[in-house]
Order: C-alpha cells, then sequence, then structure tokens
C-alpha cells in the first residue's frame, strides 16, 4: 500500500465524503479517506424508516452518551452519530433542511468573509438535484436529491390546517432562505431509498485509480512535524499504521472526535493538554469549546383513530402492507422515514425570524428509534432554533478510543429556558385547534397536568433529548477571536497543512438541521483547497495508488 497521498480524509461522513469526490475529480491528486466504522452495507441504512434499526446499532452508530447535564436533572443523554460510509447522514431522519438567510450572513458579520448566504447559495444549488425544479434558489445536477413527500397523510394535513389557523402561512419549500411557514418536509431520498453523502457523493468516485477508501481504519492521532501537520496514525485490523500527507490533512470527524483528535494530537486548550500529559504543539483554548446543540422536545399524544404508523406497525396486515408498497411502487411509509409535518415559528416577543422548528412524526415512542406505544401515537417535537447555552468537548485520557467528555449544558441560559416553556405553549395551541384538536386524544406526554411554567420546564429538563446537531467546537472566526480554531478557509490556526471541515466549525448553529449545511460547507472547502493548490508545485508521487476498499474486523 502507498504510505503517501496528496491529501488524507479523516472520516467519510457528510463532509468528508464531499471532499473525496471533489478532490480526487480532477485525476492530478491523491486522495485517502479513513473511516473508522464499516461499508454501509446494512440493508436499514438505505431504507429511509430504517433509522429505527441504526439507532442503537453500535456496528454502524457510536452510540455516545454526554456527561451527566447539571440542567437537565443530571441525565446523561443518548447522543448517537453515524460510524460508516456516509457518517450521520447514513443513519439520520433524511429531513433536508439548509437555514436561514441570517444564520450564513451572521457568521459573515462575526468575521468570517465569504460565508454571506449570498456567498453560500451557489453551493447549496451545486449539491441539490431538487425535484421542485431549478430556479434562483435550487439546482437540478448536484448529486444529492432533495425529494418532496409526494403521498398525503391525513393527520400532517390537520397539523398545517390548524397551523395555518394560527396565522402561519402553509410553504411547499423550506429552503429559500426564509424558513416561516408549515408545509411537509423534503427528504434527503430517491426512488424511495436514502440518499445519503455516501450514496451521492463516494458511490461515483470508487472506481477512481486516484481515491482510496480505508474502512474500519480508526485514526488515532494527527502526525505533526513542528508547526506542520503532516500525516496521520491509525488503527486497523490490529495494526498501527501511518500516512503522510503531501499538502493537507483534512479533519472531517464531526463536531465530537474531530475536536477529541486534535487535543489528542497536541492541539487545543494548554491546561487540559499539560492535565494529561500531552505535549502542547499549539495552544488553541477554542478547541473543543462553543458546543451547540438543539434540544428537542418531544410532545406525544395518543391519536383518536387508527391512522398512525403505530398501528400499521401493530399489525402483521399493516407491516405487510408496508414492505409490499416498498417492494413495487418504492413508497409508503418505509420510503418517508418518520418525519413528514415541519413548522418554523417566531414564539418570543422580540424574534425577527423564526425561533423554534417543529417535526411532526405520525408514529410515537419513548426514544428516537425506540419501540412504538401500543396505541396510536404521534410525535410532536420542538425545538429552539438558536439556543444560547454553550458546552464542551474534552478529551478525558490519552485513550484515542474512550470518547471524549461531552457536556451539552443544555437550557443553562434563562432566554433558551424561556423558549422552551413558549414552544410547549405553541405547540399545545396549535394541537387544539381544529381538524387538528379532533384527531388528538389525549395528551400523553407531558400531560394537562404541566400547566405552570416550572411544571413545563421541569418536564423539558426530564425528557428532553439532542435532536442530532451537536456543531460549533472548532469555531470558525478571525485570528483576533480567542475561541476561534479555524479561518475562514477553515485552516487551523497555528498548524499549516490542516483544515477542519464538518459541523465544528459553524460559529453559530444554523436554523434547522445541520446536513444539508455540513455538505455544503464541504463543497465551499473543496474549492478553497483546489484553488491553494494550483497555486503550488505539485509533489512528486511514486504513483498513484489502485483503489481498494478494505474490509477487515474492527479494532477493539
Amino acid at each position: 500500500m502507498q504510505r503517501a497521498f496528496d491529501y488524507i480524509v479523516v472520516g467519510a461522513g457528510s463532509a468528508g465524503c464531499v471532499l473525496a469526490n471533489r478532490l480526487s475529480a480532477n485525476g492530478l491528486y491523491s486522495v485517502c479517506l479513513l473511516e473508522a466504522g464499516p461499508p454501509d452495507t446494512n440493508f436499514w441504512i438505505h431504507i429511509p424508516i430504517g433509522y429505527g434499526k441504526t439507532m442503537f446499532n453500535k456496528d454502524v452508530n457510536w452510540c455516545f452518551y454526554t456527561d451527566p447535564d447539571p440542567n437537565m436533572l443530571n441525565r446523561r443523554i443518548y447522543w448517537p452519530r453515524g460510524k460508516t460510509l456516509g457518517g450521520s447522514s447514513a443513519i439520520n431522519g433524511l429531513i433536508y433542511i439548509r437555514g436561514q438567510k441570517d444564520d450564513y450572513d451572521r457568521w459573515e458579520q462575526q468575521g468570517n468573509p465569504g460565508w454571506s448566504w449570498e456567498d453560500c447559495l451557489p453551493y447549496f444549488r451545486k449539491l441539490e438535484h431538487n425535484d421542485l425544479g431549478p430556479g434562483p434558489t435550487h439546482g437540478t445536477d448536484g448529486p444529492l436529491w432533495a425529494s418532496s413527500i409526494k403521498a398525503r397523510h391525513e393527520l400532517v394535513d390537520a397539523f398545517i390546517e390548524a397551523a395555518q389557523a394560527h396565522g402561519i402561512r402553509k410553504t411547499t419549500d423550506f429552503n429559500t432562505g426564509d424558513q416561516e411557514g408549515v408545509g411537509y418536509y423534503q427528504l434527503t431520498t430517491h426512488h424511495g431509498r436514502r440518499c445519503s453523502a455516501a450514496v451521492a457523493y463516494l458511490n461515483p468516485a470508487r472506481k477512481r485509480s486516484n481515491l482510496r477508501i480505508i474502512t474500519r481504519a480508526h485514526v488515532t492521532r494527527i502526525l505533526l512535524k513542528g508547526k506542520r501537520a503532516v500525516g496521520v496514525e491509525y488503527r486497523h485490523a490490529g495494526k498501527t499504521e501511518t500516512l503522510r500527507a503531501n499538502k493537507e490533512v483534512l479533519l472531517c470527524a464531526g463536531a465530537l472526535q474531530s475536536p477529541q483528535l486534535l487535543q489528542l494530537s497536541g492541539i487545543g486548550p494548554g491546561w487540559l493538554l499539560q492535565e494529561h500529559g500531552i505535549p502542547v504543539h499549539h495552544d488553541l483554548p477554542g478547541v473543543g469549546e462553543n458546543l451547540q446543540d438543539h434540544l428537542q422536545l418531544r410532545l406525544i399524544y395518543e391519536v383518536a383513530r387508527p391512522i398512525t404508523t403505530n398501528d400499521q406497525l401493530h399489525s402483521l396486515i399493516g407491516r405487510a402492507r408496508m414492505g409490499l408498497e416498498w417492494m413495487l411502487f418504492r413508497g409508503g411509509p418505509l420510503a418517508i422515514g418518520i418525519n413528514q409535518g415541519g413548522l418554523f415559528c417566531r414564539v418570543m416577543p422580540d424574534a425577527k425570524t423564526p425561533d423554534i422548528q417543529f417535526h411532526l412524526a405520525t408514529l410515537s415512542a419513548d426514544l428516537a428509534g425506540g419501540e412504538v406505544h401500543d396505541f396510536s401515537g404521534c410525535t410532536y417535537s420542538v425545538c429552539q432554533l438558536r439556543p444560547e447555552s454553550r458546552g464542551y468537548v474534552r478529551i478525558k485520557s490519552t485513550d484515542p478510543f474512550e470518547p471524549p467528555s461531552m457536556q451539552p449544558n443544555y437550557l443553562s441560559t434563562q432566554s433558551d429556558r424561556d423558549t422552551a416553556i413558549a414552544a410547549i405553549r405553541m405547540a399545545r395551541r396549535i394541537a387544539a385547534t381544529e381538524p387538528l384538536k379532533s384527531l388528538m386524544k389525549r395528551e400523553f406526554r407531558p400531560g394537562l397536568d404541566a400547566q405552570a411554567d416550572d411544571e413545563i420546564l421541569h418536564f423539558c429538563k426530564q425528557y428532553g433529548a439532542t435532536i442530532f446537531h451537536p456543531s460549533g467546537t472548532a469555531k470558525m472566526g478571525p485570528k483576533e477571536d480567542p475561541m476561534a480554531v479555524v479561518d475562514a478557509k477553515l485552516r487551523v490556526y497555528g498548524i499549516e497543512g490542516l483544515r477542519v471541515v464538518d459541523g465544528s466549525v459553524m460559529p453559530t448553529l444554523v436554523s434547522g438541521n445541520t446536513n444539508v449545511p455540513i455538505i455544503m460547507i464541504a463543497e465551499k472547502c473543496a474549492d478553497f483547497i483546489l484553488s491553494d493548490a494550483s497555486q503550488t508545485p505539485l509533489p512528486l508521487h511514486a504513483g498513484h495508488p489502485t483503489h481498494t476498499e478494505e474490509k477487515h474486523a474492527s479494532t477493539p
């Protein structure tokens, strides 16, 4: 095996798959993509509703838990993250959302030139194949499918009509930069199958001679020579291996493991590294700080009629019908997933843009991906879009196989607590409005006994969970920002030849689901990398490697 490549990409998630494709496309550069998990051959990865089967599957999911959160009754919150080709895009809820125009304008205003909505929009258009058709805000030539939900569900239609009664407009497109409205989501699916980043970007590139993909390769540290990244060390098939990077190491391990790898490699808060006996190659205080996530508050209702996915799953005939619909027509619940209805609206008096998001699922369970309830049920979840609470990710030891300390600090600000309470009240108002009211037999959770602010807040603390969007732990910002980790081209401050390209770099969390914004970030960064490379001499190579995708037993 060739031991040197122009670019080493660490992590085959939403960003890593993009970089592997774009950097190898012109044939000039050799690229090695390292993924700790297995190939994406699990059947349930590719069936949209199948993420209920992968939610707790340790073969394809890191199955992390946070530290006890003092703001959440000291609960440890379950944080699933993808561990396979496609990363979290292979196990997520498939919602196709970009966020709001103001999210990106705010990034630029915070000292990140080139990251305004107008600067990012061409990349959003480039990445997508949207069935809404081409237009000023949409593209149809990209690799990632954005598919509209064609089938209509009585429960979702009632939700949309009830929200309209509260002055919320109906929309067919949440992705123009103005999200406010209620309607059906678009999904990252194509012909009833999941369109993960691996499907969209990696599959078309697999046979390129200048791309090598190594699965079950757990990167343990970045190799440094002075102030330059020169390669990586990883565990593969029970052995420690090294690879050299002629040009750059590109860290795409996600908002939890990218900062962990930086810290293990001696790049991070000096006090933390010294505490664990790690030589400080570069004291960068912001590594692992600025952690943000969307807190999911899941109201559960018993539905008055047997029209929910719960009912289909509890019936042999219902399950058979679901299977036949998918096999014959690539339709039905198996092709849609779980969350169908969406809503973005404002609940706080000073909100200038939507500050909460709804996901309406036509099934119910105690946990996302858990066993469905034995009654007709729906889940009616709401989250604050731009939380003020900040947490951190910090290594607990020098063992690269030990998960880091993850402390979200949910609901740690008064504004976040106030927004959570207002969001629950808004959800209840819509549920109590016809035609949705007639379909809602009873509020199973939190239950109508919880009426006072402190009772609602207790429910939020007792049952609140992640909606799977941890971000911000390698913040993009100007050099004078003491918490900034990367510059506007996503280059790590103080270390040459090293970039972070994933949700870590978001200075502030986008207003919605994060998969599509992360793919956009990687598309944009690929252009940065190729532009920089074209201005520097091409290193001499011993020859490009032949592509093989290695499959070995997981390293313990």
